[in-house]
This record gives C-alpha cells, sequence and structure tokens, in this order.
C-alpha cells in the first residue's frame, strides 16, 4: 500500500522524495539516503533522501516567508481559487487530511447549471414536481398532498414546490429528534466533530446545485450564491474545531472559598446539551444562516430542527441533504417545510423545542412572546448608521457606502441604512457616491449584476412607498425612482428629513438616505433615537474621536472606517431593543445552546489535598 495509489508520486525507485514549495523533489545531494529500519524483522525497509544544508536552508525561507504573509487559518489548510470556480485544499494536518483533494465540482458532470438543482446526488429529495421534506433520515412526501410554490423573484413565475407539512408530521420530527438527541449526546466530541467536516467537503463539492437555487428563489448574484456556499462550509468546518476546545472545558470550584464555609464541599461544573433546537433562518442568507445554527447546535449534543423560510427553502434542503450524506444518526436533523399560518407557532409553542435560534424580521418579536422559558436567540434587523465626519476619507467611505448599502440590493440586516454627514463635506461625499451609483450594474442575477431583483412583489411595494413618501416631502432625489416588476434600480435620497419614513424604516432594498447633520451629537441621538441597535459605523481619521462616538452608540457593534458586517462568523454579532436578543458568532451560539450542570461532591469532613 505504500507509496501507491496517491503516494506513487512521494517515492524515486528505491527512496522516498522530500517536499519543498508544495512539490514532491529528488535531493540534489549526492550524499547516500537515510536507512529507516523496521523494528519487527530488523532489517532494512525503507530509503529516504538526505537533504543538504542549502536545500534544508532554503526551504525554510521559502515557509518562513509564507506563514508571514498567510492568514492564521492558512497554515492548516489553504483554499486556492482557480478560474474554473473550483478549490483545491491543500491540507498538512490529521484532522483535516480527508480533505486534501478536488472539491467543488458540480454534482454532475457535464451538466448545465439549470440542469444541477434535485439531480445527481439531489435526486432523491425531489419526486419531479416538489421537493420533499426531510424526517427521521429519509426524504418524505407529506400526508397533506398539498403543496408551497416559491416565487422566483426575476420571472416572477413559479420556480419550485415544496411540502406543506401538516401538525401531525411535525409532531412526529420532534419525537424523533427528542430520542435522537439522548443517544447524539454520548457521541465523543471528536466524533461530532469529525462528521461535521465531512459535511465541509461536501457542501464544497455540491456548491453550483445549491448556488443555482439562490439564484432562482431570493435572485442573489451568481457568484454571491457560490460564496454563500462556500462560507458555509468554511463556518461548519471552524464550528467543529471551536466546540471540540469549547465544550471540552469545565469548571471546579472549591465551598471554602465562600465566608463560614470549610472545604467539604466540591463542584463540577459542566456543559450540557438543550435538547432540541429550532433553527428558522431568513431568505436573505438561508443556507450561511442556516448552517450557523445547525453547526453550533450539533457540536453542542443537541437535535436540531430547521423550518427554512419559504424563499430559499429548496437551497436549505440541498443544505441538509449535505449533512445527510455525511452520515448523522437518523432523526437527529429534519427539515419541515410549510406555510407560516399552519405550522408556524405550532412549532415555535410546541413542547419538545427546548431553544430557538431566530434570524429575519417583526415575526421574532411575536416567537418571542410566545415561545416560554425556553432560550431565545433573535436577530431582527437593523437601521444602520454610518456617521462621517469632516476628516473622514470620503474616497474610502464612498467606496464603504456602496458596498455597505447596495450589496446584494440592500437585503442585509448590516447593510448601510441612512448615511449621517456632517454638513460640510455632504456634497462632496453625495458627488462622489454618486458618481458610483452610475457604475452599478442592474439586471438578472444569473449575470452577476451588482442589483438585482428584490424578492418579492411585496417589498417592491413597501420600498417603493417609502421613496414616494420622501418624494412628496421634497426629498432631493439623485436618481430618477425606476422599477421594473421586482427590479428596482438603485437610488440615493439627499437632504433626508426626521418626519420622513425613509430616515427610520428599514427599506431592506437598494435605496439609501442621506442627511446632513451639524454636529456628531446630533448624528449620536438619530442613531439612538432608532427603534433597531444592530450595527453602525463611523468614519474618522480622529481615533479617539472614534472610539468616545462607539462608546456613544447604542448598537450591539460599531465599525471604525469599514461598513456593517456580520462576518467574520466567529466574531460576536448582536442587537439591542428591536434588533434581537442574545449574541451570535461561533462560540457565542455554542454556549447558548448548551446549559450548566453541576456536580458537587460532599465529603464527610474537609479535605485540603484536593482541588
Amino acid at each position: 500500500m505504500a507509496a501507491t495509489g496517491a503516494f506513487a508520486e512521494v517515492i524515486n525507485g528505491a527512496a522516498f522524495k522530500y517536499n519543498a514549495e508544495g512539490e514532491w523533489k529528488k535531493c540534489s545531494s549526492k550524499r547516500s539516503v537515510q536507512i529507516m529500519m523496521n523494528p519487527t524483522t530488523r532489517k532494512n525497509h525503507y530509503k529516504v533522501q538526505a537533504s543538504s544544508n542549502k536545500e534544508i536552508a532554503e526551504t525554510s525561507k521559502i515557509v518562513q516567508k509564507g506563514l508571514v504573509k498567510s492568514p492564521l487559518w492558512k497554515t492548516a489548510a489553504e483554499v486556492v481559487h482557480h478560474e474554473t470556480d473550483s478549490f483545491v485544499v491543500e491540507a498538512n494536518n490529521g484532522p483535516v487530511a480527508e480533505l486534501v483533494k478536488e472539491v467543488a465540482k458540480p454534482a454532475v458532470k457535464g451538466a448545465t447549471r439549470s440542469e444541477l438543482a434535485g439531480s445527481g446526488v439531489f435526486a432523491e429529495i425531489f419526486d419531479g414536481e416538489v421537493y420533499k421534506y426531510y424526517s427521521e433520515g429519509e426524504w418524505k412526501i407529506s400526508l397533506s398532498g398539498k403543496s408551497v410554490e416559491i416565487i422566483n423573484p426575476t420571472t416572477r413565475k413559479t420556480q419550485y414546490k415544496v411540502q406543506a407539512c401538516t401538525q401531525e408530521e411535525v409532531n412526529k420530527v420532534l419525537e424523533s429528534a427528542k430520542i435522537a438527541q439522548k443517544n447524539w449526546a454520548k457521541i465523543p466530541l471528536w466524533k461530532r466533530a469529525e462528521l461535521l467536516h465531512k459535511v465541509d467537503v461536501i457542501l464544497k463539492e455540491n456548491k453550483h446545485p445549491i448556488a443555482e437555487c439562490l439564484v432562482k428563489e431570493v435572485a442573489k448574484p451568481a457568484k454571491d450564491a457560490v460564496t454563500e456556499v462556500v462560507r458555509s462550509g468554511d463556518l461548519v468546518s471552524y464550528c467543529a474545531e471551536e466546540g471540540v476546545r469549547v465544550l471540552a472545558e469545565g469548571s471546579f470550584l472549591t465551598s471554602d472559598s465562600f465566608p463560614g464555609n470549610e472545604r467539604s464541599k466540591f463542584c463540577m461544573v459542566s456543559k450540557i446539551p438543550l435538547g432540541v433546537v429550532l433553527a428558522i433562518p431568513p431568505f436573505n442568507y438561508p443556507v450561511n444562516l442556516a448552517v450557523s445554527k445547525i453547526a453550533p447546535a450539533l457540536i453542542a449534543g443537541n437535535a436540531l430542527v430547521l423550518k427554512p423560510p419559504t424563499q430559499g427553502a429548496v437551497a436549505a434542503l440541498h443544505m441538509v441533504h449535505c449533512f445527510h450524506m455525511a452520515g448523522f444518526p437518523k432523526g437527529l436533523i429534519s427539515c419541515i417545510t410549510g406555510k407560516g399560518s399552519e405550522i408556524g407557532d405550532f412549532l415555535t409553542m410546541h413542547p419538545a423545542v427546548n431553544c430557538i435560534s431566530f434570524t429575519g424580521g417583526d415575526t421574532g418579536i411575536e416567537i418571542s412572546k410566545k415561545a416560554g422559558m425556553i432560550p431565545l436567540q433573535m436577530e431582527l434587523g437593523g437601521k444602520d448608521v454610518c456617521i462621517v465626519l469632516e476628516d473622514a476619507d470620503l474616497d474610502l467611505v464612498a467606496t464603504n457606502i456602496i458596498k455597505g448599502g447596495f450589496s446584494y440590493s440592500g437585503q442585509r440586516c448590516t447593510a448601510v441604512k441612512v448615511v449621517l454627514v456632517m454638513e460640510s463635506v455632504a456634497s462632496d461625499l453625495v458627488e462622489k457616491v454618486n458618481a458610483m451609483v452610475a457604475k452599478l450594474t442592474v439586471g438578472r442575477p444569473e449575470d452577476d449584476c451588482d442589483i438585482t431583483p428584490v424578492v418579492s412583489e411585496t417589498s417592491s411595494n413597501y420600498i417603493e412607498e417609502l421613496v414616494m413618501d420622501a418624494k412628496q416631502k421634497g426629498v432631493t432625489m439623485c436618481q430618477e425612482f425606476k422599477r421594473e416588476g421586482n427590479l428596482i434600480w438603485p437610488l440615493l435620497l439627499d437632504n433626508v428629513r426626521a418626519d420622513m419614513r425613509i430616515a427610520w424604516e428599514e427599506p431592506f432594498g437598494p435605496v439609501l438616505p442621506v442627511i446632513r447633520i451639524k454636529s456628531v451629537e446630533e448624528g449620536i441621538e438619530h442613531c439612538n433615537g432608532s427603534n433597531y441597535g444592530l450595527q453602525g459605523c463611523v468614519f474618522t481619521r480622529d481615533i479617539n474621536k472614534a472610539m468616545l462616538i462607539s462608546d456613544a452608540m447604542e448598537t450591539g457593534t460599531v465599525q471604525i472606517n469599514s461598513a456593517p458586517a456580520r462576518g467574520p462568523d466567529h466574531f460576536p454579532f448582536q442587537g439591542l431593543r428591536d434588533s434581537g436578543i442574545g449574541s451570535q458568532g461561533i462560540t457565542n451560539t455554542i454556549n447558548m445552546m448548551t446549559k450548566n450542570k453541576s456536580t458537587v461532591l460532599n465529603l464527610p469532613s474537609p479535605s485540603y489535598t484536593m482541588g
């Protein structure tokens, strides 16, 4: 077996080569090779190259140079992007050795993008007309005989159909989840992590079919759709590693640290799973924000029931099948589709649910009122402000406003939702932003346009309402409002006032209001006067001012000299007021999906030798 098959290139006749610069090489040294003796037979078994001092020195310099330039994660496994849109993962240590292969190839070789969804390895999730739901480790057709249509935002025609599950089917899913969770909690951490690493690979192998669904269901530009899947795989693997570290740690307390006690009690505290976690992601990131809930729940020993959004449900079903292919126990992961009016409250109020992680809009507030005494993790949107001071680099500001306000057509919780700029530099900034807006491409997500249709006609109508309200009240429209179906052209609104709805309401579209302010205090007052408090950003060259303004802003996160953003995915992510409950981010979510369990050992007499 040694040096055959995949390992054939590591040997040169009788001697094994050495590795440098990512290649297997023969040494230039004319010295004899080193002999490796077999301890059992006590005979010479292998020969390896004897590197020269020059080769050792050169290799050392190359490695040192690479480590200085690379991010930390690249020292373990480096992902290289090629123009073919495939990825090659080069792993160099044990836990990720399984990743040493090409990933992210289409599931069906030679198939066109339009043929990938529901075919190849995903054929079993589709019955030819309606996508199935996932329960007890199987893909099933609902006994309701009904389906829910998913409308393509671009064509405004039915693109997919999913099962309309019944309350009885929800009951069965939750019953099997409770049973599976008890067994899963006894699985060693390293085995849970191993399965999650497999999911990472499978997701990337099948990124094209999943990305195709994102393009057709939520009009996400094609490149961004692929990026979401790859990012999701990275999140799953990071979560696996972080879970092994976080959950392996407990604490040990002695009683004599509290007045009046001797050392006769020893308290051992460990983290245990909550039970069954209900995950409800939003339409805009139905894969990434699903795995940000699924992976922490599973590594912590919980079972997971996913209720995907209607728009994005098929992408989520494809993603769940990747978990299925990784080999998780039956019943541990489920995916229920259907009408919120029929199974929404039934799910969120079900006594078998021990935790809810929700990302979305005002629906989360209603869930929090009905859910009862269980842990909640809620991210419910934002009206993220961008405060621009006189000394800011306006080119940097304009670039970040375009990125923060118009990427994915503004359909992001962390999008820049209102610009609060000092009056003395406002005109210059607006001019720069307008010049960049003019360069944004508008059209179909398949063509990778910057601005694509918003998710639904309801959303389009709401955005138009906000624009018309501002127009009637005298706003300066930097571009003409233009709409075709769900496609809305990017629009900058200048001289917005506090009496306009767009100043406070979240459009969730490619429309950005600019409010000219006379003082920093005015900007902070507007920020803190919002019902939301997710993120905000400050642009200034004065770090002291930036820190003081950040301290005064009542938001979960403040970005200094950059647009708001949720990632990297291991950063804490939280909001105030109507923006949510609890804190996300990989480590925070793992901790939120566990609870402390204390075991107290009572001794007949004090002991000062333990602990």
